[in-house]
């Protein structure tokens, strides 16, 4: 079995993956070895063309009749699914393990300021969403075990530097969160390429997918409980432990991914054609633009929008977007977003996910705040309260998978941003006195709803949105706005907060800028909800047309 040549972006999204649930996308680029193009050609000729020197990209992805995941034993299997799906999990778990330790970090580099506490989280979450298109193009090129592995061996260094900043000062401790998640960026899609590559479509490959999914909360929950219990020694042993785990994942991971998972991938002919394959001139406008927007609006809660910097580099950011979309729509020759095959359908489902992931980020950041300065819960007892959400979580990615084969995708959707909506509003409006099992527990188990829903609906949706030879990006496109929305919207909270709390000298302060930044979540989460049913309205009047066309 091998896959049509298309472009290599594609090659790597035979699937989608929820970070809760999963939906396994049926590919059509799978076809028979045998099966003979328009010119009479089969595709063992090509492969044999291509061995005499003409560049093929049907590169084989399994044996002909057999998947790779047929091939391992059954203990290998479990060890490599097992480390694949350390990928989600090691993801979450660096939010974690920051967002529960983030005063004691914050102590030690004598930082109270809200604004700059959020770059703890904003940093790590930027660079996540703005490299994760880009690493799965180098996954296609230089293969994605490859990069797997890499990405790892990255994430353990930058994790070991963060714990090493307690010798130097703050500055060094965010610019190594910021380089700490291009790893996550890295080993994410390149995981999930593995993973689509290595097994054929069916239940197990649908079982797989949804454990990787259900790793996410998990692994929030368990690096806030590990970096709580060990910053009781001293925080940088939550780092450091945590970069040796990364390490040993690396080695582990070298000796149990199938080697065969790497040979399926683009090959360039020389620099000049590399650099084309990887869209490099595309890649610099797009990640630039995108972390230029995202500083500036993550920086004027500490400097203040008067600083001239600041909303001089948002413009520059803008500019550079705009160059990003004019040179991929005209000039690139493997875009990393085939915006041509792109629908309205596509830009509905994009902006409500945003809107409901910008509300999640605030939820999460200030939901500890809340927790931590507050009410002085100690971190060990603020994770044990958090611990509800994996079980909720899990429940919701159940639901999720059941419910999305007899309801229509849009209309769990509009659901997901309803509870988003929810979960925030009855958080915005507890008591600080209030007893645990109130507003705080009922809000946190709404909001995995939220999340465990929009992902894989969103995911569907787009993978009906576009034609199939670019199901990938869908999966790929739904990750970047994820992640790159949970920090924009910190940095809309921020201002927010700023501007209300008066500079936050009593507690009665703080909270008037805490709920302020609730309000600005309630504010997306809402307009989600009015573009999910403008999207709902929009998709039932298309198809009570083509009803009523129908003969």
């Amino acid at each position: 079995m091998r896959p049509q040549s298309g472009n290599t972006s594609d090659q790597d999204g035979s699937f989608l993956i929820s970070q809760a649930g999963t939906q396994s996308i049926p590919d059509d680029s799978w076809t028979s070895s045998d099966e003979k193009d328009g010119g009479g050609k089969t595709r063992k000729d090509e492969q044999t063309e291509g061995e005499k020197g003409i560049r093929g990209r049907d590169l084989a992805r399994t044996d002909t009749n057999r998947s790779i995941a047929e091939t391992l034993s059954l203990p290998r299997e479990i060890l490599f699914v097992f480390v694949i799906c350390l990928a989600q999990l090691f993801t979450q778990n660096g939010l974690g393990q920051t967002i529960s330790i983030i005063h004691t970090i914050g102590n030690d580099f004598g930082i109270t300021n809200p604004g700059e506490l959020s770059w703890f989280m904003a940093g790590y979450s930027l660079t996540i969403g703005t490299f994760i298109l880009f690493s799965g193009r180098l996954g296609d090129v230089f293969g994605h075990k490859t990069l797997f592995l890499i990405g790892m061996g990255w994430y353990s260094i930058w994790t070991t530097v963060c714990g090493l900043a307690v010798y130097s000062n703050h500055i060094l401790f965010i610019f190594a969160r910021v380089l700490q998640g291009i790893g996550p960026a890295i080993i994410l899609p390149n995981g999930l390429a593995i993973l689509g590559v290595t097994y054929a479509p069916g239940r197990r490959k649908e079982m797989v997918f949804a454990i990787f999914g259900a790793m996410a909360p998990t692994g929030s929950v368990i690096g806030s409980l590990f970096a709580a219990i060990l910053a009781l020694a001293w925080w940088p042993w939550a780092f450091w432990v945590f970069g040796i785990v990364l390490a040993a994942t690396v080695v582990l991971g070298y000796y149990v991914i199938p080697s065969a998972s790497n040979r399926h991938h683009v090959r360039p002919q020389g620099l000049k054609d590399t650099l084309r394959e990887l869209d490099i001139v595309g890649t610099l406008l797009g990640v630039g633009g995108l972390v230029l927007v995202n500083f500036a609006w993550n920086q004027a809660p500490v400097v203040g929008w008067a600083q001239p910097y600041v909303y001089v580099l948002l413009i520059v950011g803008l500019l550079l977007l705009v160059g990003f979309f004019v040179f991929e729509l005209k000039f690139a020759q493997h875009p990393l977003i085939p915006f041509n095959a792109l629908s309205y359908d596509v830009s509905f489902v994009l902006a409500a996910i945003a809107c409901g992931w910008s509300c999640f980020g605030i939820w999460f950041f200030y939901s500890w705040e809340f927790l931590l300065v507050l009410r002085k819960i100690p971190p060990l007892l603020a994770t044990a309260m958090f611990a509800p959400t994996v079980i909720s979580g899990i429940l919701a990615a159940l639901f999720t998978g059941y419910t999305l084969h007899r309801l229509r995708p849009p209309i769990v959707m509009t659901m997901a941003l309803v509870f988003f909506t929810t979960g925030i509003t009855i958080l915005a409006t507890c008591p600080v006195e209030q007893v645990y099992w109130g507003q705080f527990f009922v809000s946190g188990i709404i909001m995995p709803w939220g999340m465990d829903m929009s992902f894989p609906a969103g995911t569907l949706i787009l993978s009906d949105a576009v034609p199939r030879k670019h199901q990938g990006i869908a999966a790929s496109l739904v990750n970047t706005v994820v992640n790159y929305s949970i920090s924009l919207g910190l940095g809309f909270a921020g201002t927010v907060e700023t501007q209300v709390n008066k500079g936050g000298e009593t507690p009665a302060d703080i909270l008037k800028g805490y709920r302020g930044a609730y309000y600005m979540g309630i504010g997306l989460a809402s307009l989600g909800v009015i573009v999910c049913i403008a999207f709902v309205a929009k998709s039932s009047n298309r198809k009570g047309a083509t009803n009523h066309g129908a003969p």
